[in-house]
């Protein structure tokens, strides 16, 4: 296999196999033919957490924290043809912090990738800004200036908010529309381009395994994805609610002051998915330009609230 021709990839390394976002990928691999390694901080624990078809997966234990070095990843990555990460952390534990997890660790892993001649799939976050002050935002976007930095044959996945069975995030905006009252804070404006986990699972599989032509990185080696339509959240909420009720929900403005409290205080408790990083992409349009998840679905995009 060369850096530009990956029509040959046959074995994938999906770093959190098990997440919302990584086990859709592995499903979508699998679906594919390719052969998957699951990397999982506990791999002994997660066969629940997997699709069925991943049953008889590798499974391989990676803690990104402790792979802060090029030279800690090259046992690894050695027996595989591309790297997909899909490794994040909300909130910080311990060890796992935002620099470690966001930053530090893939910016090894690129170099360990770019001496070993290994595609790097890294799926990061849209909406991603250098005014922003969330910690969570700004290792993100730290770790999307190493891999640029690097040598490696990278591609970089920017998926707007997702929708989905699974996902802790998805689960409580899933959950505050069933309710016939919800809060808003009042500067969360920004437009949302949702889009369902299924899909982004097919996009990165084919990221991971699609030859350089189809991909287009002659244009770009950045991918943004979200769906096709955008909502503002109060709106946003409005469309997952008609999944269960025809009658509407009462949206209660807070102040956006009252909104950022309430936030940084989530942060501090681990009490939903909530976040002062959330509260920040709220205010501004969180859209891809382009959006390029049709042109890797070579469809259009799931609507929200109409697919499971």
């Amino acid at each position: 296999m060369t850096a530009g021709d990956q029509s040959t990839v046959t074995r994938v390394l999906v770093l959190g196999g098990s997440g919302f976002v990584g086990r859709h990928a592995v499903a979508a691999l699998l679906q594919r033919g390719t052969e998957v390694v699951v990397g999982s901080r506990s791999p002994d624990a997660i066969g629940s957490k997997l699709p069925g078809e991943a049953a008889e997966c590798q499974r391989r234990q990676v803690h990104i924290e402790q792979l802060q070095d090029a030279h800690n990843w090259h046992e690894i990555i050695d027996d595989v043809d591309t790297v997909l990460n899909c490794v994040g952390i909300l909130r910080q534990r311990g060890s796992e912090t935002y620099d470690k997890v966001h930053h530090c660790g893939p910016a090894a892993l690129a170099g360990a990738c770019a001496g070993r001649d290994k595609r790097l799939v890294h799926v990061s976050a849209l909406g991603l800004h250098d005014s922003a002050r969330s910690r969570f935002l700004t290792s993100k976007l730290a770790g999307e200036a190493a891999l640029k930095k690097s040598s490696a044959d990278w591609i970089i996945a920017r998926p707007s908010l997702l929708d989905g069975v699974g996902g802790f995030g998805a689960r409580w905006l899933r959950g505050v529309a069933k309710l016939p009252f919800y809060f808003a804070p009042t500067n969360a404006n920004g437009q949302i381009a949702a889009l369902h986990v299924e899909d982004l699972g097919e996009a990165l599989a084919q990221l991971a395994t699609g030859h350089h032509g189809e991909l287009r990185l002659d244009e770009s080696r950045e991918f943004d994805l979200g769906g096709e339509e955008s909502f503002v959240f109060r709106d946003y909420i409005r469309v997952l609610r008609r999944r269960h009720s025809e009658r509407s929900s009462l949206c209660i403005p807070v102040p956006a002051f009252a909104a950022r409290l309430f936030a940084h205080a989530c942060d501090v408790v681990h009490f939903s998915p909530f976040s002062f990083g959330h509260w920040e992409l709220l205010a501004r349009d969180n859209l891809p330009v382009p959006n390029r998840l049709p042109e890797l679905l070579q469809r259009q995009p799931r609507r929200i609230a109409r697919h499971d």
